[in-house]
Formats: structure tokens, C-alpha cells, sequence
């Protein structure tokens, strides 16, 4: 009689829904889980936090466009996890979380960490059931899977009760559930389609703005020709850099407050009004601006702003459209045009602020100096994964992309602590396609912090992630050593240090050597670039390299005042 496990099924399920990579800690009770999962052929990587272990599963489904597993324990190993759904619903990118829970004859007993989880991942996920049988595992791994990659991608939950773990049944009895297909691809009303091409007409000063959206959609290629064959400028959201290269003569993204001030009509694709956008509102942007908007999610149109065109559908096939009228019509926005003109002058500007910044050499170093001189040696096709404030902010300005989905950051959601997750994701990726691209985690020390533990896991796994820790004693800003001595003196620490203050100088590179990986202090440019080089050169094992920079370095005076922290 030939008998399949709870656990053989899940795991078999998966593979059989082309989930190639799972993230997770075992526990009771789902050792059983992870061992199935790697004889079915699917690549697990043991974490050191439910959190991470989540933010890994999902950002492998924004790389790949197949979800990510994510394997939990029960109660708090769920709970965990909770952030990491979160997070993935908001950015949008599907994972399938996988969570063990108490047997079911102990239910409402007080049985070991039992809580209602599928009722708690229902905020926080767009499906969330239990099996009600071994044999419906296939058809609800299928469901949740179909569902994290149909409509808006998200999160899904599958509930695993302890007693279905080690069950048996026979593989007669279970039905055999095929892949699902991709989504489906929709195209945008041809009449609107149509519209949409006369707004741009007519427009005096058009932008077109790229989100992360269009970069989950594979649209590169297409926006490519559009923006080339319209000669239209595009400005990118943080992780919509790299659809198209960041060099890109038509990029104003040096001049991003001033295109977004002053455009009166916005083609905005796979990207939302929200705080990113600054809501799509005065004193942001022009308030007569006429946004043409093209999402694949219903729900999304008119949130903050009423479009003056709506385009429902696929963002692949919905450029394709506009494409193929903007080249049956020969129109092209003139180069020669006033506009042009003025976002070339204010990206000319800024470059000189920035650049007189980032060649400062004086030690402690500021931000951009920093940047500048690891975007010199940054490879072209590396993934740039980012977090932390100041950090994040300047380094979206000056570390540029220039493939698609080659930038990962703290996102929709402003996530700190994604950052290392992200990284293993991506270098387990890379090492699984052999593609010989270089994964780059760029982080700021309080960012660090959220899940500094991950280096061991990086170590553990050999894999070559470069972790780059610039490091100013803060969140936000710091002290630096004798100002902390000064302050130890005035009395206890939890009374006079600031908030945002944390330990001067920490050795966060000693962190990755007690593991086995290189770690680099520096603090001059000469060791920064020397510390890069050889970390990059090496293939064999992680590195961290500790860069100690002014604890009051900040950003580059803003052009309006209104513009505070962050300009995501």
C-alpha cells in the first residue's frame, strides 16, 4: 500500500505549484515539513527569525515571480511571521506562509501555543484556511499559491494541524492537483487607451512615473521603447529604478521634487499615490495635474486622486497598447522643449551639490562621500538591497540600477529589518541560477540591529553577501565617543542619552567574524575602497564592512521646506 505524510503532501504540493524556495525555523511541529520540502527539491534555508525567514519568502516572489514559502512552529513562531505578511501585502509581492499549529483534538484544551491562527492571518493575508483532510492539502496549497500571484499579488496562510503532520493516507485517495497557469492578462478599454494618448498630447510638461509595479509586471522591455519612441521623461519610485537604467537619458530622478511640482500630466505605471507619492497632492504637486493611471488593481483607482484616464489592466499589456498608438500616430514630445530645458538645468544643480558633498575626504566621512565612492565600484549588475533612514534616502540618490528588480528596500510599508532577509533571498537566487551577480546590503547600524543575527545564517549557507553598515552611532543621527562618555558622566544613560542615540563605534564587523565571514572597519576612503574591492572579490564566504561616518552627517538642504525626512 503506497502511504504519502501530511508533511509529504505539503511539500510535494509546493514543488508541484513551482515554489522552488523555502525560508523558515523548525520546530514541533514541522521538522517533518522542512525534511519533505528538501526531498521534494525544494531549496530550504534555515533562519534565525519568523521575521525574516517571511521578509526572504516574499522578496524571492518579487524576484521571481513565484512565491516564496514560508515555514513557521505555532503561536509565537506564527505571530513572528505576522510582520513579514504585512510587509508583503503592502508592497504587494505573493508568499505562501506555511504555519504549524496544535492538534486538533486539543483544541480550545489549552494545547501547547495554540492560537487562532488562521483567524489571525485573515488581516493580514488575502487567504487563510486549514485542510480540513489529508487529502485537500493539494487543492488548498494550489488555491493559495494561484492567489498570491492572481490580481494584486500578497500573502497567503496554510494551516497545518500537528496531528496531519506525521498522518497517513493512501496516495490513491489523494486528487492529483496540476499547476496553476499564470495570471491571467488583461488589457485596458481601447477607448481609454485612445484618450489617454490625446491627455498626452496635450500636454506642456508630462512625466511618467514607474513603479515597482511595472517591475514586478516584466514591463521593461516595453516601457523601454515607449519612453524612447515618445521621448517622454520618467522618474522612478525607489524600487521602480532599474525597469529602465538609472543613466537613462529620459531619468529626471536627480530632479524629482521639481518633475513632480511642476508636471501637468503624469502617466503613472504600477505605482500608487500614497506617501511615497506625497499622496499625488499640493504642495507636492501641481494641483490641476491630470494623472493617467494604469494599475491592474480596480480598488486602486482614484485613491487620493481621481484620474483624469484610468487604464485597467496587465502593466505589460497595457504599455504595449499606448506603445503601439504612440508609434502608428509617429508622435514624440520635442526635446527641444522648455520643460526639458528646466529638469536638465535642476538635475545639473543638484549634481554639483552632490558632488561637492561626496568629494569631501575629511575624516569622520559624511553620507555622500560614502556613496560616491562605492557607486565607483558597485558592478552594473549587482542587487542593491538598502535600508535605514539617511541611508536608504541618499543612497536611493547616488547608488544607481540598472536592471530591473536589482533594488530592494524597505518599501511600501517603510519596513526596517527586511534588509538582511532580502539579501539572503536574493543570494540564494543568484546562487541557484548561477548568474554570477553580486548581492549588496547596504544598511544603516540602527537598521542593522532588526536582524543583525542573519550574518550567521549568511555564513552558514556560504553565501557571498556583501553587508556594507554605515554606521552613525543613531537612528538618524548619534554621538560620538567622548560626547557618551561626557554624557555617562551626567548620570544614568536612560535619563540623558538621546533616543535616537546608539552605542558609538560598535564593532558590527566583529558580529560577522565571530561566524566565520570577513569583517572590515574603516573609516577612510582609502580603506573603504581597499575593504569593497577585496570584499567583492571574494566568492567564498559573506563580508560586513563597518563604515564609522559623522554621527551628525545628514542630507543635502532640501529645495522646499516642506520636504522633511523621508522623500521616498
Amino acid at each position: 500500500m503506497d502511504e504519502v505524510t501530511g508533511a509529504q503532501l505539503i511539500a510535494e504540493s509546493l514543488k508541484a505549484q513551482k515554489v522552488d524556495y523555502m525560508f523558515g525555523i523548525v520546530g514541533v511541529p514541522i521538522i517533518e515539513v522542512a525534511m519533505a520540502a528538501q526531498a521534494a527539491g525544494i531549496r530550504y534555508v534555515g533562519m534565525r527569525n519568523e521575521q525574516a525567514a517571511c521578509y526572504a519568502a516574499s522578496a524571492v516572489g518579487y524576484i521571481t515571480g513565484r512565491p516564496g514559502a514560508c515555514l513557521v512552529v505555532s503561536g509565537p513562531g506564527l505571530i513572528h511571521a505576522l510582520g513579514g505578511m504585512a510587509n508583503a501585502n503592502m508592497n504587494c509581492w505573493p508568499v505562501v506562509v506555511i504555519g504549524g499549529s496544535s492538534d486538533r483534538n486539543q483544541e480550545t484544551a489549552g494545547a501547547f501555543q495554540e492560537f487562532p491562527q488562521v483567524e489571525a492571518c485573515r488581516l493580514y493575508s488575502k487567504f487563510s484556511a486549514r485542510p480540513s483532510s489529508l487529502e485537500a492539502i493539494p487543492s488548498v496549497i494550489e488555491k493559495a499559491v494561484r492567489t498570491s500571484i492572481y490580481g494584486r499579488p500578497g500573502a497567503c496562510y496554510v494551516d497545518i494541524a500537528g496531528d496531519m503532520v506525521n498522518a497517513k493516507v493512501e496516495r490513491s485517495k489523494v486528487r492529483e492537483v496540476s499547476c496553476c497557469p499564470p495570471p491571467p492578462v488583461s488589457l485596458a478599454d481601447q477607448g481609454s487607451v485612445t484618450e489617454a494618448i490625446s491627455v498626452l498630447k496635450a500636454a506642456k510638461t508630462p512625466l511618467v512615473i514607474i513603479g515597482k509595479g511595472a517591475a514586478y509586471g516584466r514591463a521593461e522591455t516595453v516601457l523601454r521603447e515607449l519612453i524612447e519612441m515618445s521621448g517622454l521623461p520618467f522618474l522612478p519610485t525607489p524600487m521602480g529604478k532599474g525597469v529602465l537604467p538609472d543613466d537613462h537619458a529620459n531619468c529626471v530622478a536627480a530632479a524629482r521634487s521639481r518633475a513632480l511640482l511642476q508636471a501637468d500630466v503624469i502617466l503613472l505605471f504600477g505605482a500608487r499615490l500614497n506617501w511615497m507619492l506625497h499622496f499625488g497632492l499640493s504642495p507636492r504637486f501641481n494641483p490641476n495635474v491630470k494623472i493617467i493611471q494604469v494599475d491592474l488593481c480596480a480598488e486602486e483607482m482614484g485613491n487620493n486622486v481621481r484620474p483624469a484616464v484610468a487604464l485597467l489592466g496587465d502593466i505589460s499589456a497595457v504599455a504595449t497598447q499606448l506603445l503601439l498608438c504612440v508609434r502608428r500616430d509617429g508622435w514624440k514630445y520635442p526635446s527641444n522643449a522648455e520643460w526639458w530645458s528646466t529638469l536638465k538645468s535642476k538635475i545639473a544643480a543638484n549634481a554639483k551639490i552632490s558632488k561637492a558633498l561626496a568629494l569631501q575626504s575629511t575624516v569622520p566621512l559624511n553620507y555622500y562621500t560614502v556613496f560616491h565612492h562605492i557607486s565607483q565600484l558597485l558592478p552594473h549588475d549587482c542587487i542593491i538591497v538598502s535600508e535605514g533612514a539617511n541611508t536608504m534616502d541618499i543612497g536611493r540618490t547616488m547608488l544607481n540600477n540598472y536592471l530591473p528588480r536589482h533594488r530592494l528596500d524597505a518599501g511600501t510599508f517603510g519596513t526596517m529589518g527586511v534588509g538582511l532577509g532580502f539579501a539572503i533571498a536574493a543570494a540564494a537566487v543568484e546562487a541557484s541560477q548561477n548568474t554570477g551577480r553580486r548581492v549588496v546590503c547596504v544598511e544603516g547600524d540602527s537598521a542593522f540591529g532588526f536582524s543583525g543575527m542573519e550574518v550567521e545564517t549568511m555564513c552558514r549557507y556560504s553565501l557571498p553577501v556583501v553587508v556594507i553598515v554605515v554606521n552613525n552611532n543613531g537612528i538618524y543621527s548619534g554621538v560620538d565617543s567622548e560626547t557618551w562618555k561626557a554624557m555617562k558622566q551626567m548620570g544614568e544613560l536612560t535619563s540623558v542619552a538621546p533616543p535616537v542615540s546608539l552605542l558609538p563605534d560598535a564593532r558590527y564587523d566583529e558580529v560577522m567574524k565571530a561566524f566565520g565571514g570577513r569583517g572590515l572597519l574603516v573609516r577612510t576612503v582609502e580603506e573603504l575602497r581597499s575593504a569593497l574591492q577585496l570584499s567583492l572579490s571574494d566568492w567564498e564566504r559573506p563580508s560586513l564592512i563597518n563604515v564609522l561616518i559623522d554621527p551628525s552627517s545628514d542630507r543635502k538642504q532640501q529645495e522646499f521646506p516642506w520636504l522633511t525626512r523621508s522623500n521616498l
